[in-house]
């Protein structure tokens, strides 16, 4: 890891028996890259095939075989590095990163070394106590290995070369995490940056996205410790988990007297531990040399700007943008563009809306609701234009926000107009004052003990509310109802 670039923090030392120690987290966060062939040959990237059926001769290093860059990996690579603010590097060279396992045929994986496509960028995580900026290293290209399956027979592994060969982007931070919580907030950061850009799916059930977890702990003010890794860490949940349980493991050891091995070690999430794997190894062990099949990669002339110009509204611009645009709150423009998909069905509930109203539904009723009957937003009962509807007759005082829910029920279940819905079901919200003050006027009556208690005790106002809501069926205006049983009752 490089030289540090911020202070310890007090509020996120950690307790040890003796005394208060800092953890230091880097990350590399390995992400497929959104291609449908490989790095270096053509064969598909579909997942969900069977096994040793998306291999060709290349990744299965059959003599002979060279390999041919891909072109639309190369350009993923870039956008990324573009979305991240990074350096991006004209010139890059692929080396050969040399070691042993079953599943990688040549005995060697292409990657990138000292020439990585792109240099250092920036993310910026919005975290409780203010925004923590974590500095990218590099992002370079490598193909990944294949998968080794011990599980089908007790006597025999098996390896599938499905996987050999895909583009990854290796995205290495610098140490500037302090917890597991920012170290979560980074993960997802990145993956959302990395879905708006296209450039990888995010999917850590697939595999398309995993880390290696880097730890190690100190007192403040010291040097940096030693460092384990955490190796193919494939859930936010179980980062934060694995960084937790390795922190107090080395402070346990630390604090008994003892050192760190330098190492790597793997995440039993039923068990909520790490435990070794191997010694971690160093880049000279690598034994890293050009790849002689592969030149030098020079980008054209002109293919960054090209890029830059097609790249999307990224989360950062689109938060401020909805703050100012829509009056929204900073958590509520976090919620909605964390995910691109939320973000544009928030935008086509609220354009030429209510900004404030729209953010309301979307994320209380409409994410709610989708999460309690496990929907994601892409395939979500009620569409943008049916809640785009009901903000409207909820803004124009056709229908209260209580009736507004029985509306969303309905359509969620039935589907349907809201404005229909309203209409053939008599839901209308009664505005009339005559009848509003007629509903007021015998809630009074028959409660005229509490009526006066009321006068005294303001706080029982919103009982009379509910009262006369109740006797209207819910369709009075509420606020005209609070109202009038103010002036009725003499309530400042």
């Amino acid at each position: 890891m490089l030289a540090e670039t911020r202070p310890a923090d007090p509020k996120k030392l950690i307790k040890g028996a003796i005394a208060d120690w800092e953890v230091i987290i880097g990350m590399e966060i390995h992400a497929q890259v959104t291609s449908e062939a490989k790095l270096f040959s053509g064969a598909s990237t579909e997942f969900g095939r069977p096994p040793n059926s998306n291999v060709s001769l290349v990744d299965a290093a059959m003599p002979g075989m060279l390999p041919v860059i891909n072109g639309e990996c190369v350009r993923q690579a870039v956008r990324t590095g573009i979305g991240l603010k990074a350096e991006i590097h004209d010139h890059s060279v692929f080396d050969r990163k040399n070691y042993f396992y079953p599943d990688l045929p040549q005995g060697y994986q292409i990657s990138q070394y000292k020439s990585p496509i792109v240099g250092e960028g920036e993310v910026v995580l919005d975290m409780p106590e203010g925004q923590v900026k974590v500095g990218i290293e590099r992002l370079h290209l490598e193909q990944d290995a294949g998968k080794s399956i011990h599980d089908q027979d007790p006597n025999n592994s098996f390896v599938d070369l499905n996987r050999s060969g895909v583009a990854l982007m290796e995205i290495v931070s610098k140490p500037d995490i302090r917890s597991s919580e920012e170290a979560r907030a980074y993960v997802t950061k990145l993956r959302t940056i990395l879905r708006y850009l296209g450039t990888c799916d995010g999917d850590m059930e697939k595999g398309n996205l995993r880390a290696d977890v880097n730890v190690s702990v100190r007192k403040p003010g010291e040097p940096f410790g030693t460092r384990c890794e955490i190796k193919n860490v494939n859930s936010i949940r179980f980062i934060g988990q694995a960084i937790e349980y390795e922190a107090r493991r080395q402070i346990g050891i630390l604090e008994d007297g003892g050192t760190i091995d330098q190492e790597t070690r793997l995440f039993d999430p039923g068990r909520g531990e790490t435990r070794s794997m191997r010694s971690k190894e160093e880049a000279h062990d690598y034994r890293y040399f050009p790849d002689p099949d592969l030149l030098p990669l020079d980008l054209p002339e002109g293919l960054v700007d090209e890029l830059k110009k097609d790249l999307p509204e990224l989360p950062d611009e689109k938060k401020a943008r909805f703050q100012k645009e829509y009056g929204l709150s900073a958590y509520d423009a976090d919620v909605l563009v964390a995910e691109k998909a939320s973000a544009d069905f928030f935008e086509t509930v609220a354009k030429g809306r209510d900004g404030k109203l729209a953010a309301n539904w979307v994320i209380n009723e409409l994410f709610g609701r989708l999460n309690k009957d496990g929907h994601g937003v892409e395939d979500s009962p009620v569409s943008a234009a049916q809640l785009g509807s009901l903000v409207d007759l909820i803004k124009d005082n056709t229908i209260s926000g209580k009736i507004a829910k029985d509306v969303f029920e309905i359509v969620w279940t039935e589907g349907g107009d809201p404005k229909d819905i309203v209409e053939k079901r008599g839901l209308k919200q009664v505005t009339d004052t005559g009848a509003i003050e007629k509903a007021v006027d015998e809630i009074i009556a028959a409660n005229a003990d509490k009526a006066e208690q009321a006068k005294a005790k303001p706080g029982m106002l919103g009982w009379f509310v509910g009262q006369v809501m109740k006797s209207t069926g819910g369709k009075a205006n509420p606020q005209a109802v609070s109202d009038m049983l103010k002036a009725k009752l003499g309530i400042e």
